[in-house]
């Protein structure tokens, strides 16, 4: 689904069955020179003779676009120059090519795996192996505007657009957000297949460990242990002062709780209690967990290497 509209001169045309995709990088608009020079012309003879010469360029390419079968165009958006004119929209519009205008660079690979098209960068390397293909593209309209739909696209199964729609930007982008968060839990699970529980459990669990580790060992090793045990501890801690409970009572609580072995037990926002976060439902991905945890000490480890700071301007 591309929001941008299609772009047509006269009657061109707004729905395509069996469509040809091609994907271009470069501009259907007359070339521009490398410098900026001042072109002064004192006859009609040469006007005409311009004016000409930028019809055949432009009709010319759009001939080489349809040779190739090709009835929808894509075409990347440019900084330097138009990615297209009236003109070249004409011929376009007579072809029955459906033009979608102002492609961003960073959708490009993503359009490229979807519909199986390569993007060309000159009209050169304009090819049919280089076409992508799709059963229907139509241009509809919603109460927002118009959008372009591009259905029966090829290997659909891999691929899911989310059209979502709300009363301002601001909903829109909460929605993104919302959708981002979900889809990444769900690659965080796709690389490590196993979950562990939330509500600060397994904070306080590794705590505990630690902290039990540590009376078996001497010397700075004990130390260490606590340390790495307090952070973990800040975890649980701050989650409850998030969801405005009394955070000293609360993980005093939960630390009661997993002593005696009630290894599930977690902070229940909702509640403001401590309750068995299996039973609640409440997981988490342990790919999170572990990552942070490395990503943390990494950090650390990467401090304390640092013998001294020399300020200077």
């Amino acid at each position: 689904m591309f929001t941008q509209t299609a772009s047509h001169a006269g009657d061109g045309p707004t729905s395509v069955k069996n469509a040809k995709i091609g994907l271009i990088q470069f501009q259907l608009s007359p070339p521009k020179t490398n410098m900026d020079p001042s072109i002064i012309i004192d006859n009609y003879t040469s006007l005409d003779r311009v004016l000409k010469a930028q019809r055949n360029y432009l009709l010319e390419m759009v001939k080489k676009i349809k040779k190739t079968g090709c009835n929808v165009l894509l075409i990347q958006k440019s900084i330097l120059r138009d990615a297209t004119v009236d003109l070249s929209l004409h011929f376009l519009a007579q072809s029955k090519i459906m033009v979608i205008n102002d492609i961003e660079r960073d959708e490009i690979e993503f359009i490229s795996k979807t519909i199986g098209a390569i993007p060309i960068a000159s009209i050169e390397s304009f090819t049919v192996e280089k076409l992508g293909s799709a059963a229907f593209v139509e241009e509809s309209s919603t109460s927002g505007g118009k959008v372009v739909k591009v259905t029966g696209v090829p290997n659909a199964g891999k691929i899911v657009t989310v059209f979502v729609r709300g009363s301002n930007k601001l909903v829109l982008d909460e929605a993104e957000r919302s959708i981002h968060d979900a889809l990444c839990v769900l690659r965080s699970i796709v690389k490590e297949k196993s979950l562990i529980v939330g509500g600060g459990a397994p904070e306080i669990e590794v705590t505990l460990a630690l902290q039990n580790m540590a009376k078996n060992l001497h010397g700075m090793d004990p130390n260490i242990y606590r340390a790495y045990a307090d952070a973990f501890e800040v975890i649980p801690y701050t989650l409850a002062e998030n969801a405005g409970l009394n955070p000293i009572a609360i993980v005093t609580d939960l630390r009661n709780k997993h002593a005696s072995g009630q290894k599930n037990a977690g902070i229940n926002v909702k509640k403001g209690v401590i309750s068995d976060m299996l039973k609640e439902n409440v997981l988490q991905p342990l790919l999170v967990t572990t990552s942070a945890v490395k990503l943390a000490t990494e950090t650390v480890a990467m401090i304390l290497k640092i013998d001294d700071i020399i300020l200077c301007r």
